[in-house]
């Protein structure tokens, strides 16, 4: 009986060999598609245009700075920057706080046809994008190249909710219950206790959230011509198009407009992929039961 248990445990040991050795030549291979052209990337934006022009694949040398100060004059980042920071976080703000009052009933059953409704919203998420429509319904209601109109137009997406439902999904009934109890009204307790107990969720779609508007580039090229109400990734665009024979520069203004997502990840990266589990683990189960809402109001 120990000769058949050792030779099971070494074909164990053996497959567990053979699954370790793959698992790190996909990751060699993963850093080799992803992690090289950054580190290429990089190393040009440290080099003067002479240099590259001479050395393109080598190491820079001497290093310099210059080209991202260089930049950032030349290409207005610094009023280019603000403007996206705005389009970033007040549409992700707005779009999380919706989608947790969307999600919220809808999660408790408190709709005739929930099931139905969460579906709709679910395969809507699916659906392109109608620019066309939007840049002429943006002229004929005066949102076209206007600050708040792009705001208005970016704040109404939907992109957590299938997983806002699933979280909420996770957190006892018993809480509204007792906040009914105590009297807390209905969107106190939104904000005091179902907020609160979905930070990893909230966390991963403000990543999700932030990151698509500051790389948005099409809806700013359609709705924006103003200059001033340009976002980074216009501003980048542009940029290319003047000094597209300048790569060095050109790679020092792409790190510059890069930055602030990396710093957002830095700091949210413990909850992503916690929110994403736990939504999508509790979001396959369908909607409950219908309840009175009369319950927590």
């Amino acid at each position: 009986m120990s000769v058949i248990d050792n030779h099971a445990a070494d074909s164990r040991a053996r497959r567990a060999v053979r699954t370790s050795g793959l698992q790190l030549a996909c990751l060699v291979i993963s850093v080799g598609f992803f992690a090289l052209p950054l580190v290429y990337l990089a190393l040009q934006a440290f080099k003067t245009n002479n240099e590259f022009l001479n050395n393109p694949t080598g190491l820079p040398h001497p290093w310099t700075v210059s080209n991202f100060s260089d930049a950032w004059n030349e290409g207005d980042f610094s009023n280019e920057m603000v403007n996206s920071l705005l389009y970033a976080i007040i549409p992700d703000v707005v779009t999380l706080v919706l989608g947790v009052f969307l999600a919220f009933p809808i999660s408790r059953g408190w709709f005739k046809h929930s099931n139905a409704l969460y579906g709709f919203f679910v395969f809507s998420g699916f659906l392109p994008a109608g620019l066309i429509p939007l840049f002429i319904e943006a002229q004929k209601i005066g949102t076209y190249n206007s600050r708040i109109g792009y705001l208005i137009m970016t704040s109404l997406t939907g992109a957590g909710f299938f997983f806002f439902v699933g979280y909420i999904k996770t957190i006892p009934r018993e809480m509204d219950e007792a906040a009914a109890l105590d009297g807390c009204g209905y969107i106190r307790y939104i904000f005091t206790m179902i907020i609160p107990q979905m930070k990893p969720a909230l966390a991963t779609f403000g990543i999700f959230g932030f990151v698509a508007g500051w790389n948005n580039l099409i809806l700013p090229l359609v709705m924006l011509n103003d200059q001033s109400l340009w976002p980074v990734t216009r501003g980048l665009f542009s940029f290319f198009g003047q000094y597209s024979s300048q790569w060095p520069l050109v790679a020092a203004a792409t790190i510059i407009v890069a930055l602030p997502i990396l710093v957002v990840f830095a700091i949210l990266q413990r909850n992503l992929v916690e929110g994403v589990a736990g939504g999508a683990a509790a979001g396959s189960g369908g909607v409950a039961v219908r309840q009175n809402p009369e319950n927590t109001q």
